[in-house]
């Protein structure tokens, strides 16, 4: 259970320094781009542009030179990403010039095909235009619905999220049953950080893929912040034992409970005399050192 924590924790910090997004581009380049005659520039959470690898997408894409050279676009690509991380990416080829103060238009369509096991639900991207030397010469976000599989790359993304918050719970989980919890209250922060991390992690991606929002990278690591905090203070201020207090402990007996109960000894010691003249044996003494006294024997 500790390896799955660690794992975990080196996830979550690994996905934290990824690289961001580029920077844009200068003002020099204006670009419209619409897909199936629907404004991406537009999409949003509530209004994505809906994708799907059964069919294709009709692409049109509007430049506006305002420099004073030709401009040369040698690529458009429209990518969609979590976190930092690339998880489709669609480019197309093109060779376009666009003179000074001109706008160009390009129109093709774009092949979807594998998109279903790359993604699924709600992914923030962009569709980009670069130039012969790789530059970016513009770029428009998009929210896209893609209409893919719990069984792409993104879809066992999350499900790896999933089963690691929950093995990070049944660690605690059994840690408390078993009374094995830490008793400083640090630690204990720290033993419900890790899960409380996982479930904001998880809530973003169950988030993502029933269309309630876009994972954005700083809504995500917010809400998965909360949690965590939320957790360790939790852990803080939840009791713990008494200092001192100690589980008591029982008295054994020694001795073999099947051998003879009696001191043998017992048979040189004098009968005791009881009222009426009867007698009766004299006490024994049970192995272990415990006394009895053994029941009257009627000796007339």
């Amino acid at each position: 259970m500790k390896v799955l924590r660690i794992v975990l924790a080196l996830l979550v910090v690994g996905l934290s320094w990824l690289p961001s997004a580029p920077a844009r581009a200068a003002d020099g380049v204006r670009m419209m781009v619409s897909i199936d005659d629907r404004d991406v520039g537009g999409s949003a959470a509530n209004s994505p542009i809906p994708l799907s690898s059964e069919t294709g997408a009709r692409v049109t894409v509007a430049l506006l030179n305002k420099t004073e050279t030709p401009v040369v676009a040698h690529r458009v690509e429209m990518t969609g990403k979590v976190l930092g991380l690339t998880f489709f990416s669609y480019a197309t080829a093109v060779e376009l010039t666009i003179a000074p103060g001109k706008t160009e238009t390009l129109h093709y369509v774009l092949d979807l095909t594998g998109l279903a096991r790359q993604t699924t639900g709600l992914i923030g991207g962009e569709v980009v235009v670069y130039g012969t030397g790789g530059e970016r010469l513009a770029g428009v976000p998009i929210v896209a619905d893609v209409r893919g599989s719990l069984w792409s790359v993104y879809g066992l993304f999350g499900l790896a999220l999933v089963a690691l918050t929950v093995a990070a719970i049944a660690d605690v989980t059994l840690s408390i049953v078993r009374n094995r919890f830490p008793d400083n209250r640090f630690r204990r922060g720290l033993r419900l950080l890790v899960p409380a991390l996982g479930i904001g992690m998880v809530f973003g991606f169950v988030a993502s893929v029933a269309r309630w929002w876009v994972p954005e990278a700083d809504m995500w690591w917010a809400v998965a912040g909360g949690c965590a905090v939320l957790g360790f203070l939790l852990g803080y201020s939840s009791p713990v034992a008494e200092a001192g207090y100690a589980v008591p402990e029982f008295a054994e007996l020694t001795g073999d409970l099947d051998d003879e109960l009696v001191d043998p000894s017992a048979g040189d010691r004098e009968p005791v005399r009881l009222e009426g003249g009867r007698t009766s044996l004299p006490p024994g003494v049970i192995s272990g050192g415990a006394q009895r006294v053994s029941p009257p024997v009627d000796t007339r």
